[in-house]
């Protein structure tokens, strides 16, 4: 197939939609891909990018064509708000374009805001082929993780707009099934119109890599390690409250190593030092993919952390499933399906979300643990990976769905 891939965010910025495309590739198809200028998640354009003066690119086999972005800037409410609104007016007539071009089918990676698939939707009904659509975040639930709004007549709106796009592709691709069966429920779509394949680590998130000088750097200690975008959702307040409770009653060689960025990273250095732990927390900052395995490899617990809205119920988070591959114990402090994931796998500890005690009384747990029962917790996590989120297999199967779309 020849497929027209949709998504604001793509390469040289870190989002699973890269190995997709290149999953495709290796099979066989031919992709180009529809998106903004990198800038997520620091909100500044990367280097030879600005707003507009990149139109189209190739990286590998991968014809790129870039619109108009505003970008995320300080990340504050604003600045996210014009991005998000930017997009879709940029893309949706940049892709007037493209209707030069022969495609088979249109193949949108829907993350926030829902909004970012208006192109592909577009594209798709004017050349009157299939569209299949890919829905990261549910909208709009995960509008309201990052901005709190309560106006009854705002939501209600919100919510048909959002309708509105996901009544539109032929296909739909969840990442859990307990958001298939809400779409099947608020949609009325078929059984076959609908499909969960969740989303499925890198293979690189399997390799063991040892990092000499890392290892060295955080020997001696019990290595919590968190990955991946710091925002209001994975409440920041709890991680601290929980390590401010374990470091004041006896681990004081317990050391946080935050990896990763987003437009909450201040706040969660602001709370840190406010709680007097700074020295037990690393922030690293933004690394490329690459390099998050020489990460894993000197935990002795990944850590992830969802604030209680609603939204447990609809998605399992990408680093859940990142963490399982890598074969270290987890720790979370989520509800929903990845707490049922964690059970099954029997791969770690499990807490509720905004219970600082309860997570500090599991990473003590975990402390003072066995290191051999800890490794045995991991391979749990490996093993259960392999078995249910592998990406090859689950690549196979959203292609297919792309084909009857």
């Amino acid at each position: 197939m020849k497929i027209l891939v949709v998504c604001q965010h793509y390469w040289p910025e870190n989002f699973r939609i890269n190995d997709i495309v290149e999953g495709f590739l290796e099979r066989g198809h031919e992709v180009d891909v529809l998106c903004g200028q990198p800038n997520y998640p620091e909100g500044e354009f990367y280097d030879g990018y600005d707003a507009h003066s990149i139109k189209e690119e190739t990286h590998g086999k991968v014809r790129i064509f870039r619109t108009y972005e505003i970008k995320r800037g300080s990340n504050t409410n604003l600045r996210i708000f014009l991005n998000y609104m930017a997009y879709p007016v940029a893309s949706g007539i940049r892709v007037k374009k493209l209707l030069k071009n022969d495609y088979d089918k249109v193949f949108i990676y829907q993350l926030s805001p829902v909004m970012m698939a208006y192109a592909g939707l577009k594209f798709a009904k004017k050349k009157k082929i299939g569209c299949a659509m890919y829905i990261l975040d549910i909208w709009p639930q995960n509008l309201y993780s990052v901005i709190p709004i309560k106006n009854k007549a705002i939501r209600k709106f919100l919510y048909a707009w959002s309708m509105w796009y996901y009544k539109k592709p032929t296909q739909l691709i969840t990442v859990s099934e307990k958001m298939r069966q809400y779409f099947l429920q608020v949609l009325g779509k078929k059984e076959n119109e609908i499909t969960f394949i969740p989303q499925c680590p890198e293979k690189l998130y399997e390799e063991e890599v040892h990092d000499p000088e890392l290892e060295a750097r955080f020997s001696g200690g019990f290595n919590v390690v968190y990955t991946g975008n710091i925002s209001p959702a994975q409440d920041l307040e709890t991680i601290t409250e929980a390590a401010k409770i374990c470091i004041d009653n006896g681990l004081p060689d317990l050391r946080f190593i935050i990896v990763g960025d987003g437009m909450s990273r201040t706040h969660f250095e602001d709370l840190v030092e406010k709680a007097g732990i700074k020295e037990h927390f690393y922030f690293e900052g933004f690394h490329p993919i690459e390099d998050v395995p020489k990460y894993t490899d000197i935990a002795d617990a990944l850590l992830g952390t969802l604030k209680k809205d609603g939204l447990e119920d609809y998605s399992i988070p990408a680093k859940v499933m990142s963490y399982l591959a890598a074969g270290k114990p987890l720790l979370l402090a989520m509800e929903g399906e990845p707490e049922q994931i964690l059970r099954e796998a029997d791969c770690g500890l499990s807490s509720k979300p905004g219970d600082a005690m309860a997570l500090a009384d599991n990473i003590k747990k975990l402390y003072h643990m066995p290191e051999a029962e800890r490794k045995e917790l991991g391979e749990h996590a490996r093993v259960y990976q392999q078995a249910h989120f592998e990406r090859d297999r689950n690549i196979d199967r959203m292609l297919e769905v792309i084909k009857r779309a």
